[in-house]
């Protein structure tokens, strides 16, 4: 599949980026092997799938949860009754 420059302009523009030439070239090459890599998926065959599947998953229990002093009791720093973290900017 051929990628032309002016496509590899559109979807850098899209997504905001910024492309000098040497760039686009790059990226024109590099756009047209992976849509060639998804022209050879289309090629793969289909498998059928499984016609049974199990589940191998136990089933949900119900277990008593820590009260929130227990919860807390570990935590270096707590405010209110709640875990206190660093500030974030």
């Amino acid at each position: 599949m051929t990628v032309d420059e002016e496509e590899v302009r559109h979807v850098a523009s899209l997504a905001r980026v910024d492309l000098d030439e040497e760039e686009v070239d790059r990226f024109t090459e590099q756009f047209a092997d992976i849509l060639d890599y998804f022209e050879a998926l289309d090629e793969v065959p289909e498998v059928e799938a499984e016609a049974e599947l199990a589940n191998v998953m136990r089933p949900d229990e119900v277990h008593e949860g820590l009260s929130q002093e227990e919860a807390l009791q570990n935590a270096p720093e707590t405010e209110d009754g709640y875990f206190k973290g660093p500030k974030v900017s």
